[in-house]
């Protein structure tokens, strides 16, 4: 519940409570916190298996933390059915984005140069813009980002 509390600010705070309540009320106020923590999760943990009672025996592996987006989307990642894990893999996020970054200063990467055969591009794609001769008649192409 308060994992990202250090020791300072636990100190502070049990400095800050003593003379807030006094030493002679802070013992029954820590009870009536403690006691009120403990029917607030009894009310919880009630409304839960209510809500599981209600919905029946086909939702009995729900869990209210799948209710967290994060915690669903997790869930359905780690599930393999897709085949997920494998395109996680496959995908090296750090050799593509030097593939495009040498592709923009006209650079060949080394990737491409040590492993496709000459004049073969080996399914890469020459982002570099090269101009092509054209016929004498022949109109350039469109670039929507010239324009």
């Amino acid at each position: 519940m308060f994992n990202d509390i250090g020791p300072l600010e636990l100190v502070t705070i049990v400095v800050l409570a003593v003379l807030v309540f006094g030493p002679e009320k802070l013992p029954k106020m820590i009870q009536d916190v403690t006691r009120t923590i403990r029917k607030i999760r009894e009310f919880s943990e009630s409304a839960k298996a209510d809500i599981r009672e209600e919905l029946g025996p086909e939702f009995k592996d729900f869990e209210f933390e799948d209710l967290n987006p994060k915690t669903f989307i997790r869930k359905q990642l780690d599930n393999d059915e897709l085949g997920l894990k494998e395109i996680r893999n496959g995908f090296d996020l750090k050799k593509e984005m030097a593939e495009v970054t040498d592709a923009v200063h006209g650079r060949e990467s080394e990737s491409t140069s040590s492993s496709s055969p000459a004049g073969s591009t080996g399914g890469t794609v020459d982002m570099t813009k090269k101009r092509e001769k054209l016929a004498p008649q022949e109109r350039p192409p469109f670039d929507a980002d010239a324009t």
